[in-house]
């Protein structure tokens, strides 16, 4: 077994192939020199001085050991061979497999400004979140390029940490993982409660500065002076090194509903891309949890042979100058109705549904009553009490 890609998709899959029962040999090789780790805290508890770098590792030498996973460490793949059953690295190594499992996750999308300047930064690996941390012991002004869940969460911490803060998004509206923009005004508010200077619609065009960043120009014609700039612009999957092996790669790997992507060939994670058994179109899903449970399915598949009878259904929560939001399930319906708590209190749980069916659950400084409101998830929405606020 090989497993390319050595953070949670990649450790989550050797880990049940273990738990199911497979005797096999595990080689999980990855192109950072450090052990697995989780990425929700480097924009979180690392990026607010809470924890040292290492505390976001996600397993230990010993753990490895007592497993028998052979972890390489520092190694990219560069090319695969499926006919072979190869993978060939950057040092020229050929690996062979048996079964080979694609968990090269997705590398943040690089702005087209800034080359050569510092105080410029994105956040997506250890590398990243150590250069910024460095960075902000003598930063006073920080412009957070991006209005999604990461640059929310950035715009957040460095608020924490007293900067003061321009949030730039090229999108009218705040977006949050599969609840889109039904929450944008919420969390435009909680943002702008804290401090946070919103530039929605507009988007960071050119940077100035010598040696180091002083001023970002916006689409808008503004200018803003600042000494620390970060683009939380998205990501891409890193599939570059699959360019002559004859998958699709068109959206990330493209699988079956089991991440199947070709004979002895699975995906799980950020580069995977799973075909949706309802709709027939394959998407990626960028979080921790279904990146944890499609390995989980990819290693059942392979250790027994079963056929999945469920997808994994998205989950994703953040955290927010002490707000915790939750999601739970598709929230691409067009209302969103509270069922318990309301807005007003800053506590509520609402209930998104489409064509009378309920798609997705969000928490809002709720979670007991959030985990109670997730059954409801795929069942009938008459139950909904209309009577209810509607969140807006």
């Amino acid at each position: 077994m090989l497993i390319v890609g050595a953070s949670v998709a990649g450790l989550s899959t050797a880990g049940t192939l273990r738990d199911e029962g497979f005797p096999g040999g595990i080689t999980m090789i990855g192109d950072e020199d450090a052990l697995p780790y989780g990425r929700p805290p480097l924009s979180k508890q690392i990026l607010s001085g809470e924890w040292p770098i290492d505390e976001s590792a996600l397993c230990t030498p010993a753990e490895l050991d007592r497993l028998g996973i052979r972890l390489v460490r520092g190694t990219a793949a560069v090319s695969l061979d499926p006919s072979e059953r190869v993978v060939t690295t950057a040092s020229g190594d050929d690996m062979r497999y048996g079964t080979l499992v694609v968990a090269t996750g997705a590398s943040a999308r690089r702005p087209p400004y800034g080359d050569g300047l510092g105080g410029v930064h994105c956040l997506r690996t250890r590398a990243d979140a150590t250069a910024l941390r460095a960075d902000l012991a003598t930063a006073r002004h920080a412009v957070v390029a991006g209005a999604g869940v990461l640059g929310s969460e950035i715009a957040a911490g460095l608020r924490k940490l007293g900067l003061a803060v321009t949030l730039v998004g090229r999108s009218p509206e705040l977006r949050l993982a599969q609840a889109g923009a039904l929450l944008s005004p919420l969390i435009a508010r909680l943002h702008r409660e804290h401090g946070v200077d919103l530039r929605l619609g507009e988007e960071v065009v050119a940077l100035r500065g010598a040696d180091r960043v002083s001023a970002a120009r916006l689409s808008g014609g503004d200018v803003i002076e600042t000494d620390l700039v970060v683009a939380a612009i998205g990501c891409v999957p890193n599939t570059g090194w699959l360019s002559s092996s004859g998958l699709d790669v068109s959206n990330g790997v493209v699988c079956d509903s089991a991440g199947r992507a070709a004979p002895g060939v699975f995906a799980a994670g950020d580069v995977a891309a799973w075909t949706d058994p309802a709709t027939g179109i394959p998407a990626r899903v960028g979080h921790q949890l279904n990146a944890a449970e499609q390995a989980q399915i990819v290693a059942r598949t392979i250790a027994t042979g079963a056929v999945p009878t469920a997808q994994p259904v998205p989950f994703f929560w953040s955290e927010l100058f002490g707000t915790k939001i939750q999601v739970f399930g598709r929230c691409d319906g067009v209302s969103l109705d509270t069922i318990a708590g309301d807005t007003s209190s800053g506590r509520f749980v609402a209930a998104v549904q489409r064509d009378g069916v309920v798609t997705g659950i969000v928490g809002w400084n709720m979670p007991r009553d959030f985990r109670i409101a997730r059954e409801r998830v795929g069942r009938p929405a008459e139950g909904l009490d209309r009577s209810r606020q509607r969140v807006h």
